[in-house]
């Protein structure tokens, strides 16, 4: 009998972790053409006609590139990678009144990516957001205000 329950929690594991389905998927993730630095610079638009503020860029290739010899990585992954960080006053407050825990959630943050080995194509990757205590709506709103941002980009 425990054979058989382990064989069932290792294949409902398996159907869970490999599952495409986005609404199982952390990352929500869109594909592009275009430039890098263009749509880029919509996402801050994007970002700012909301009346949000842009935080902060991440500019992750730079690093992954200025180190990955280093770390005994050869191959470079992207052509080009940056995280555009911003949050929201408004859902920030939402967030923190179901748990204040939540503040753990902002900044919120839009990848820009393209890959090294095909540098024409152009994606947008976000997290799924998760928060404590109860606020499903509060993870709704989040997920409606990025992946709009990122629809006004590729739309």
């Amino acid at each position: 009998m425990r054979y058989i329950l382990l064989i069932s929690i290792i294949f409902y594991i398996t159907d869970v972790v490999g599952s495409n389905d986005a609404g199982l998927s952390p990352l929500i993730v869109y594909e592009t053409q275009g430039d890098f630095d263009d749509i880029k610079e919509d996402i801050e638009m994007a970002i700012i006609d909301r009346g949000l503020l842009v935080s902060g860029t991440l500019h992750i290739s730079d690093m992954l590139n200025r180190t990955g010899s280093d770390l005994g990585y050869r191959r470079p992954v992207y052509h080009q990678a940056e995280s555009i960080e911003f949050c929201s006053a408004s859902v920030s407050h939402l967030m923190v009144s179901s748990h204040p825990a939540n503040a753990a959630i902002c900044p919120f943050t839009i990848a820009v990516y393209s890959l090294h080995a095909d540098p024409g194509k152009v994606y947008l990757a976000f997290r799924r957001i998760y928060l404590a205590g109860e606020a499903e709506k509060t993870s709704q709103v989040i997920f409606e205000l990025m992946d709009s941002i990122v629809r006004d980009v590729i739309e």
